[in-house]
């Protein structure tokens, strides 16, 4: 179906084709003895149990999979129909939406809100250009009352895919600021190493309400 919507810079630099060797990258790195839950357990450490989640750029679903296998209500979102495919392959159970962040879904609403929202894998430099406002800003309606907003992406070009361009954290944390959610934790990893600017990497959160963060 056409569509007058920007494509996504993830689009545009995989073509929407990527899935299966974006997962076997994943695997590759699981069968060394590499970590690659980290975006769970962080998420899962702010969650009480049975909280429902939307994993926004959910890719492939490995973040997604292993927060429903700890117990946690999950919806995956995806604009790119090969990433997609391998989440159902994965786990034909849970609820897999195609749709774009920037302009989601109609029947996303339509259930109950969602205790917190994440943006992983480099998904706020990935999305469209001109459009981190509306995505922001769609996302924050989904959320309950206090519900978190937890983004991670690179800062400079070594922690980016090639040829994805930089999104400025200022300008991210204006988009927050511009629907009311505010920084109440700020990392350079996902394993909670302190933030510091020359790391490279952000990881975020935010939530409604007054900003303790630095």
């Amino acid at each position: 179906m056409a569509t007058d919507r920007p494509a996504t810079r993830w689009q545009e630099l995989t073509g929407g084709t990527s899935g299966r060797d974006y997962a076997a990258r994943f695997a590759t790195l699981a069968a060394s003895g590499a970590d690659v839950h980290g975006e769970a357990s962080f998420c899962a450490a702010l969650l009480t149990p049975g909280a429902r989640v939307l994993d926004a750029g959910c890719g492939t679903g490995r973040v997604a999979i292993r927060l429903a296998a700890q117990g946690f209500d999950v919806v995956g979102l995806d604009v790119d129909d090969s990433m997609l495919a391998v989440a159902r392959d994965q786990d034909p159970a849970l609820p897999w939406v195609p749709g774009d962040l920037a302009d989601l879904p109609p029947g996303l609403a339509a259930g109950p809100p969602y205790d917190l929202v994440l943006l992983a894998g480099n998904v706020v430099p990935l999305l469209a250009p001109g459009t981190l406002g509306s995505t922001v800003a769609a996302l924050s309606g989904l959320l309950v009352d206090g519900g978190l907003l937890v983004a991670g992406f690179g800062l400079d070009r070594a922690h980016l895919p090639r040829g994805c361009p930089v999104t400025p954290l200022e300008e991210y944390d204006a988009a927050l600021a511009s629907c009311d959610l505010h920084v109440v934790d700020r990392f350079s990893t996902w394993d909670a190493v302190a933030y510091a600017p020359e790391a490279g990497y952000v990881v975020s959160v935010a939530r409604g309400g007054p900003s303790i963060g630095p």
